[in-house]
């Protein structure tokens, strides 16, 4: 008997899973009756499904376990909370930005303001992205950074080689923030560095650097003046996230720097001003 159309093992298959109509499955069978290796591996793979049913059928009526059961509940309105933040600072930025006039730190010299430049939305992009890494890392107590402060030496080496400059991170102990660590995060076209802080209470603090900024949005550095006066100018900017994260962001050459925490604007500018001046003296 020739069958009606070539037999594919896409028709062996379904034979074997039973999906046939009744007059394909007779042709299957047929062919089959010529060809006794084939009918023996089709066999055993019907075994071996008859198996699997007599293994695994049972579970189906068995009851869910308790924990599997609340996973399937809504989240607590707690819960719900912590979603949106995360949501909204994944997707909505802040549109309530300011340009800090002179100096960000009233008790002395620090950087100045450029005027605002094309290019700003990329630059809160940016933002954004810095305050998703510290919402999704900084609550970790085990794994907030790849490589920890115990291992600075390292942590520089690596970091510096996969950003193609040095990336020394900045001391804030003066400040009262103890380098926990680092870790190295993806950008939209190449790697960002993630350097993570703590205080005595245990807040965290991130500095995020990236060089993936786009251009168009640094600002000129000016030309070093007296001594009491910023080495050079930058824009500053101060933006609030979902979920209670403060960004604190700037753009110097082709780097794009933002300190993120719960703290207010003005504990981050008074770091923001630490790591500019620190930045500065290492290079």
């Amino acid at each position: 008997m020739t069958a009606a159309s070539p037999i594919t093992e896409a028709d062996l298959q379904a034979w074997v899973d039973g999906q046939l109509s009744v007059e394909r499955a007779r042709e299957i069978q047929a062919y089959l009756a010529t060809r006794p290796h084939e009918a023996e591996r089709l066999e055993a793979y019907r075994a071996q499904k008859r198996e699997l049913h007599a293994l695994f059928d049972p579970v189906l009526d068995e009851q869910l376990p308790e924990r599997m059961v609340a996973a399937a509940r809504p989240p607590a309105r707690g819960r719900m909370r912590a979603i949106a933040a995360g949501v909204a600072i994944a997707l909505v930025s802040s549109t309530a930005g300011w340009v800090l006039r002179g100096s960000i730190v009233p008790s002395g010299p620090g950087p100045a303001t450029a005027p605002a430049r094309t290019g700003a939305m990329a630059a809160s992009d940016f933002a954004q992205r810095a305050a998703l890494a510290h919402a999704v890392y900084s609550p970790d107590v085990r794994r907030a950074v790849e490589v920890s402060a115990a291992q600075e030496d390292q942590l520089v080496a690596w970091l510096s080689k996969r950003m193609g400059t040095p990336m020394k991170p900045p001391h804030l102990q003066e400040l009262g923030y103890a380098l926990e660590g680092g870790r190295l995060l993806p950008g939209g076209r190449g790697p960002v560095a993630q350097f993570m802080y703590h205080d005595d209470a245990g807040a965290k603090l991130t500095l995020y650097v990236s060089n993936d900024v786009a251009e168009g949005t640094a600002a000129p550095e000016a030309k070093p003046g007296p001594a009491s006066a910023p080495v050079a100018q930058a824009e500053f900017r101060f933006s609030q996230e979902g979920g209670g994260v403060n960004v604190f962001y700037w753009i110097d050459g082709r780097f794009g720097y933002a300190l993120s925490a719960s703290a207010g604007r003005e504990e981050l500018a008074r770091v923001a001003a630490l790591v500019y001046r620190e930045l500065k003296s290492s290079r």
